[in-house]
């Protein structure tokens, strides 16, 4: 049975779609774990008020957490088993223990925050208050808040720099970034750049930071060494999301109402070409090899798989409604996209393809969530203690 077949088939028994996902995984060969190992993607229900724990050795449900009202962001620690959940209407974090699922702690921020950054180290979380127009500087070790710092008007969006030094955050209310001293936790600049300023993405050396700004079709380019606007490129209409490849050379702009991609060269601050990428392009997400990047797009039920060394769109794969996060499992051979209409996940396997299944890509099977899902991470680690 073709791949295609096998997703309308599925599609067309949702309800029992959870079982013949589990019966199609397990007609393949099962990887091999340790018995302490554990790999989970954590699901933000946004209108559920819960996340969704999905265990990526089965790729069944393993468990519901109850959160705070309307989650949204949503980080891991690189350091520690633990996920951090912003609740956007109740004004808090939620911390999750990954080896219990459980909620172990409820960190207090101020008026409505939607994401969360986490050091490199996973000593401290960052959250951009939109609605106080501060940022909350979280000890999460102790698990409180170390301090507020005063920013522009609506912040959408903190992002720490990999070195730790620097905080980077868009104002989406005055048109303006401000950048903090991490350890003074004092702001050092503010820089006017374009119209509605969000989503961040930080080079890897940490020497400049790129900025989205969804009203004038722009990214902004910042030099964090001189703390000096570099450029203002143009891209498409409404770029929503910055997609860093993991070696930092290339930065893909997914342009909202342009429905394309535009591939910004980090190094030289120029637009190297814009590419039809599919209906309403929301999300991103590049393997590690820095070969392939996978695009939900919001508006035609698909993901994109562009191949970023022949710069070619390889193939449009049918998900669930309205596709939005993207995660890829820690072996990078299944993408999981979260279907924020139709509430579940869809499970992608990424194979080398045989006589009988020609195609690189099958869908493998589609897990039920909770209501308006929106985030998802995948955290690994072995157990550090004993389970019950």
């Amino acid at each position: 049975m073709s791949s295609l077949r096998k997703f309308l088939l599925l599609v067309v028994t949702l309800p029992i779609v959870g079982a013949l996902g589990w019966w199609y995984f397990h007609e393949r060969e099962l990887p091999g774990y340790s018995p302490a190992y554990r790999e989970y993607a954590y699901i933000t229900n946004g209108k559920s008020n819960t996340v969704s724990v999905i265990d990526l050795r089965t790729f069944q449900p393993a468990k519901t957490i109850r959160v705070g009202s309307e989650p949204v962001g949503i980080a891991a620690n690189n350091t520690k088993n633990e996920i951090y959940v912003i609740n956007s209407q109740s004004n808090s974090v939620s911390v999750i223990d990954a080896e219990r699922n459980e909620v172990v702690a409820m960190i207090g921020v101020d008026a409505s925050p939607y994401f969360i950054d986490v050091s490199q180290d996973g000593k401290r979380g960052y959250v951009a208050n939109s609605k106080s127009a501060n940022v909350s500087v979280l000890d999460l070790e102790k698990r409180l808040v170390l301090g507020k710092i005063r920013v522009g008007a609506l912040p959408g969006l903190a992002r720490v720099t990999p070195d730790g030094r620097t905080l980077v955050v868009s104002n989406r209310g005055d048109n303006t970034a401000s950048l903090i001293d991490a350890a003074q936790l004092k702001v050092r600049s503010t820089i006017r750049i374009c119209d509605q300023p969000e989503d961040i993405a930080i080079l890897p050396d940490s020497s400049k930071a790129f900025i989205a700004c969804a009203g004038s079709a722009q990214v902004a380019s910042i030099d964090l060494q001189s703390d000096k606007l570099l450029a203002l490129l143009d891209v498409g209409k409404t770029p929503v999301n910055l997609t860093l490849k993991p070696d930092g050379g290339e930065l893909v702009v997914t342009n909202f109402d342009s429905d394309s991609i535009s591939i910004i060269e980090t190094s030289t601050n120029e637009v190297g070409g814009s590419y039809l990428i599919g209906t309403h392009p929301a999300r991103g997400i590049v393997n590690s090899d820095n070969s392939r990047l996978y695009v939900s797009n919001f508006g035609s039920n698909t993901v994109a798989v562009y191949d970023i060394d022949i710069g070619k769109l390889i193939a449009l794969l049918p998900v669930g409604s309205h596709p939005d996060g993207l995660a890829l499992s820690k072996s990078e051979n299944y993408l999981l996209v979260v279907d924020s209409r139709s509430g579940d996940v869809t499970v992608i396997q990424k194979r080398k393809p045989t006589r009988l299944e020609p195609s690189e890509y099958s869908l493998l099977t589609m897990i039920p969530v909770g209501v308006q899902p929106n985030n998802i991470v995948v955290k690994s680690f072995v157990l550090s203690r004993s389970m019950p």
